[in-house]
């Protein structure tokens, strides 16, 4: 019999709580298991990417319709109740009489029987209200922020303190709903107008990006790892924030060039293409098993001067010298939670720890940068003690380095004043993850 598609959505949902996978990879096997049509699909991914992102919103709501606590209910019982209130507030295709009756039907379906009663009480008080409820805002601005846009308070003041309230509320604004898919163009296979005609053949939206030469912009993809010009290798899948990264190290034909925490290779191979597959550049990881992914990459696109090397990069010394270096350094990634909502919802994302460690690496591979060659550091995340703060403590403490001023491609536009080496890249400004970048000279 062919599952619905809240019940797909259901064990998605399910799986992410219990596993604490990525929601993406989790939704792509589940759908990819059930037979749903593809307006279903899209339903069960809209609910699914829902649920998760407005969870804090969601649970506090249901601490006010229901007279049980939260650690009484089961997780499946709390997964359905939040599912029936995302439909009935969050959701105007559907009827709250549909969202009230499929929840109880999950119950049925899933042997939660007897909480079948109780979930139908909750979810018809709810309906009864106008509007999903929120904390006083004057009591408490960051509670307030927190609840209503569903990231935690610690994260809530940090990006105030950081960026004030006018940017804060325009980028938790945008973490909502998908972010644009990006495609780093093969030129070593193919042109971007060539790749764009072929996949509208395919059914996939294209469109050129406005601020990187060889990146389309994709909707209506499907599976991208199914579509004939993926399996040809005539594309990867990586963010216009990375691809501009690598613009601004901007590899030459011939040139060493060090990736030092690579994997699963995008940056890589993004230099490697724009090295027009000349030169070398060694990919480095920790794991074996992700740097079988730079390769198996590599292979697909048809690249030969990656070789993989497996190393702890704040300590390895036996790199050569290189023209080029990339640090892409571990990090919160509280950059990408628009892509990954559930990465908002860890106890611990190293906001505070991890600048240590990509200090580290920083300066540790800054010894292996030839004289007059380029180095960038830079993260998938929004925190300037990772950030701006680790890139000024290394030009204090690197007379031998200098800031190697970042000229913008047209379209990009800053969010805040920085230093002209730095570029903080905001999710609602420039439709990227949010990334940092910063690069050095070596004198």
């Amino acid at each position: 019999m062919q599952i619905s598609a809240r019940q797909v959505a259901y064990n998605a949902l399910v799986r992410v709580e219990k596993d604490q996978s990525y929601s993406n990879i989790i939704l792509d096997n589940v759908l990819t298991e059930s037979t749903l049509s593809q307006r279903d699909r899209s339903f069960a991914a809209h609910l699914f990417y829902g649920v998760i992102e407005t969870k804090l919103l969601l649970e506090y709501n249901l601490a006010q319709f229901s007279d049980r606590p939260a650690n009484q209910l089961s997780l499946e019982v709390k997964m359905i109740l939040k599912m029936g209130l995302y439909q009935i507030f969050l959701m105007d295709s559907v009827p709250n009489a549909a969202a009230v009756n499929e929840s109880v039907k999950l119950c049925k379906d899933n042997k939660l029987v007897s909480a079948s009663g109780y979930v139908n009480g909750v979810l018809r008080a709810a309906s009864r209200q106008p509007q999903l409820k929120l904390p006083n805002q004057k009591k408490s601005k960051n509670k307030y922020y927190s609840i209503k846009y569903s990231c935690p308070e610690p994260m809530i003041k940090l990006w105030r303190q950081s960026y004030g309230d006018e940017l804060t509320i325009a980028l938790l604004q945008s973490l909502s709903g998908r972010p644009t898919l990006s495609a780093r163009v093969n030129t070593l296979k193919t042109t971007p107008q060539q790749l764009k005609e072929a996949l509208e053949q395919q059914g996939v939206t294209a469109e050129y990006s406005s601020i990187l030469p060889d990146c389309l912009l994709l909707a209506d993809t499907g599976a991208v790892e199914k579509l004939p010009q993926y399996r040809s290798g005539e594309f990867h899948i990586q963010d216009s924030s990375s691809q501009l990264c690598c613009r601004l190290l901007d590899p030459q034909e011939g040139n060493t060039v060090l990736d030092v925490c690579s994997a699963p290779g995008g940056k890589s191979f993004t230099m490697a293409q724009m090295m027009n597959n000349k030169g070398n550049i060694i990919s480095c990881d920790l794991y074996d098993a992700r740097l079988r992914l730079v390769s198996s990459g590599a292979k697909r696109l048809g690249i030969d001067i990656i070789h993989t090397l497996a190393c702890d990069s704040s300590q390895y010394d036996q790199f050569p010298q290189a023209d080029r270096v990339l640090c892409d350094v571990p990090c919160s990634g509280l950059g990408i939670i628009g892509r990954k909502p559930e990465l908002r919802y860890k106890e611990n994302t190293g906001t505070d720890t991890l600048p240590e460690l990509q200090y580290s690496i920083l300066c540790h591979c800054a010894g292996f940068v030839k004289n007059g060659g380029l180095l960038v550091y830079s993260t998938c995340t929004l925190n300037p003690k990772e950030n701006n703060q680790n890139a000024r403590r290394f030009l204090e403490e690197h007379r031998e380095f200098e800031a190697y001023r970042i000229r913008l491609p047209e379209g990009i536009r800053r969010g805040m004043t920085e230093n002209e080496n730095e570029l903080t890249l905001f999710p609602h400004i420039n439709l990227t993850d949010g990334f940092f970048i910063s690069v050095f000279q070596r004198k």
